[in-house]
């Protein structure tokens, strides 16, 4: 059976297509089938001006009109989309949105950024490792940062704050969004033991790449603060052309790692592992637990 998610986020737009299948041991494997990315870059509109331009609301709805034809060829049966940082913001996005839902008949629904951290905690990645220790996801996009913290076999919070790649790249976080997410890890993690980072964003899955790290190694934090020293002493268009990156991540690359080293100090977790996994995918487990548990799909 072949699930897809669409996530719209602040800096690109994500077509995750995956089939379910259940595996011996009678546990459901997603296998990725296809996974595109067209960076819109949509909040470079909305964290200055507030709304999406028409420019970019056309190459929006364009993409989903090219998404709707993959999810045709693939025979697609159950989607779930959403979109999340810059059309909260954007004044104009719902009315786009309802634009494309006209031209494509696909529904987007703007969640909220505890919705999104809800959602990317459905990938259960902490499950899979050391029940003894406490485990901080944490999710960087273009628009906002998600924090969910798994300790044992309990979940202990899930917050979002506006403090995101392309906001920081406008100068759009204030001070005093900084202290409160630092006053919000040291005040939750105080009576937790030690933490260990898990993240997810395609800057860190780039960075995880770069390293030549094994899978299932964790990066420590020295080495995001090294990347960190090492990015900031080349302009954009260098980084693109000694880095061999794209300009839509040869500009966001910085500022995310900024986040991901902060927030990992003020958590006092010295490492994060790198599943590479995001909101599409945790979009793919909850549509999977909304149309199999009733439907008993596979039985």
């Amino acid at each position: 059976m072949k699930l897809a998610a669409i996530d719209i986020g602040s800096n690109a737009a994500r077509l995750l297509i995956s089939e379910a299948s259940p595996s011996s041991s009678g546990a459901m494997d997603f296998t990725k089938v296809n996974l595109v990315r067209v960076p819109l870059r949509l909040g470079f509109d909305v964290f200055d001006n507030g709304s999406i331009s028409e420019k970019r609301a056309c190459h929006l709805i364009d993409t989903i009109k090219a998404y709707k034809l993959l999810l045709d060829i693939y025979e697609v049966k159950y989607l779930k989309a959403c979109a999340t940082s810059a059309m909260r913001d954007a004044s104009n996005g719902a009315v786009i949105l309802q634009e494309v839902k006209t031209q494509t008949g696909i529904d987007i629904r703007i969640i909220s950024g505890q919705e999104e951290a809800s959602f990317i905690y459905e990938n259960h990645i902490a499950e899979n490792l050391d029940r003894s220790r406490s485990y901080l996801y944490i999710d960087v996009g273009g628009g906002s940062t998600e924090l969910t913290l798994f300790s044992g076999t309990r979940l202990v919070f899930k917050e979002s704050f506006n403090i995101g790649t392309i906001r920081l790249l406008h100068q759009q976080v204030a001070d005093n969004s900084w202290q409160q997410m630092k006053d919000f890890l040291k005040q939750q993690l105080k009576s937790i033991g030690p933490v260990t980072a898990i993240g997810s964003g395609g800057n860190i899955n780039k960075v995880f790449s770069m390293s030549k790290r094994k899978e299932g190694k964790p990066l420590s934090l020295d080495t995001l603060k090294d990347y960190y020293k090492e990015f900031s002493n080349f302009s954009v268009e260098e980084r693109i052309h000694v880095y061999n990156l794209r300009e839509d991540r040869a500009d966001v690359i910085v500022p995310a790692l900024q986040i991901y080293i902060n927030a990992m100090r003020w958590a006092g977790a010295n490492e994060i592992f790198v599943p590479k996994i995001g909101l599409a995918d945790g979009l793919i487990q909850a549509l999977y637990r909304e149309i199999a548990v009733p439907a008993n799909v596979f039985q």
